[in-house]
């Protein structure tokens, strides 16, 4: 915070889930002849709500290769906004329902997921029974996310990866 880096350690779940929706994303954009490029660890730029400047690391990106190609030397943070975010959610969830969800949206960020596989964010985003489930925000024409919501055997719908089979249940228990 306020320029600190700030490591927050992962379970080997949280990873495994990440390492899954990762080759899954790449397998795809691989058979689709997609022009994407996926990605885990790198940095991006964003801007809090009161204007500072900050770098994001989400545990899946996918980003248009011709972006990605554009500065390859570069040691910076990416500042394009990126097609596909994923995030996984652990203990710092409402880094992922809050302050991510808005960032991103400003961004420009097409396609966001939250994967809640602990079920652990509020009652106001799981409901009241708190299961563990895949939400998959959308930027509509007006620049704003459009949300929609997967669980148990729900397939995933994915903007970017049209033709992408995958159940929240495949993701959730990877």
């Amino acid at each position: 915070m306020n320029g600190e880096i700030v490591k927050i350690a992962i379970t080997r779940n949280h990873d495994d889930i990440g390492e899954f929706t990762d080759r899954h994303f790449y397998q795809e954009s691989d058979r689709l002849k997609l022009n994407y490029v996926v990605k885990r660890g790198i940095m991006i730029k964003t801007t809090t709500k009161e204007g500072t400047e900050q770098g994001r690391v989400p545990d899946v990106s996918v980003i248009d290769r011709t972006l990605w190609r554009a500065e390859r030397k570069a040691y910076a943070a990416m500042e394009s906004p990126l097609q596909l975010d994923v995030e996984v959610v652990s203990t710092n969830w409402e880094d992922d329902y809050v302050d991510k969800l808005d960032e991103y949206e400003r961004l420009g960020i097409a396609e966001y997921w939250i994967i809640d596989y602990l079920a652990i964010g509020k009652r106001e985003y799981l409901g009241n029974s708190k299961i563990p489930t895949v939400f998959v925000f959308c930027l509509n024409a007006e620049g704003k996310y459009q949300l929609t919501q997967f669980t148990d055997n729900e397939q995933i719908v994915s903007p970017t990866f049209p033709e992408l089979v995958l159940t929240a249940a495949q993701v959730l228990s990877a």
